[in-house]
């Protein structure tokens, strides 16, 4: 039966390596925030960014549906980084009757940090197409992002 993993991490916490390891055992379909903004706009998008990724992620949950009408499970690889997020997208699943999994990405500051300046190198070298992750979106996603409560979490990823 086709159901819906929402991935929850911070930035450059191993989301998308995650997804990719789950997409084969789930017969999964991955939808990226990330992957669409870059595809669309490239590297900057200024001020607008967050007004174009919240489009995107409409237009993500929507075509969710689609995806599993036809038979589908679906990986939603963003942050989801605050209490409001989790809970509106597994209503949104959970009202239309769909499975819907939160898996948790937890990580440790070093590790993330570590992370952090392999992906920007990574980038620089041109060997991945990523946003940079300075220290400016380091402290915002720090700000941002809220901590889950472990009983709202279907699978916790110790990283």
């Amino acid at each position: 039966m086709a159901k819906v993993i929402l991935i929850c991490g911070k930035i450059c916490c191993g989301k998308s390596t995650y997804a990719k390891r789950l997409q084969v055992d789930n017969k999964a379909i991955i939808l990226s925030v990330d992957e669409i903004m870059l595809a669309v706009f490239g590297l900057y998008t200024g001020e607008k960014h967050d007004e174009y990724a919240a489009r995107v992620r409409n237009y993500l949950f929507e075509k969710s549906l689609e995806v599993i009408k036809a038979g589908a499970s679906v990986i939603l690889d963003w942050g989801f980084w605050t209490n409001a997020e989790r809970d509106e997208a597994k209503e949104f699943y959970r009202s239309r009757n769909i499975e819907c999994e939160l898996h948790y990405i937890d990580i440790c500051k070093n590790t993330w940090k570590a992370r952090i300046d392999q992906r920007n190198q990574s980038v620089i070298a041109g060997e991945t197409t990523a946003y940079i992750v300075d220290n400016n979106l380091a402290i915002k996603c720090e700000f941002l992002f809220e901590q889950p409560n472990k009983e709202k979490i279907d699978v916790w990823v110790n990283e």
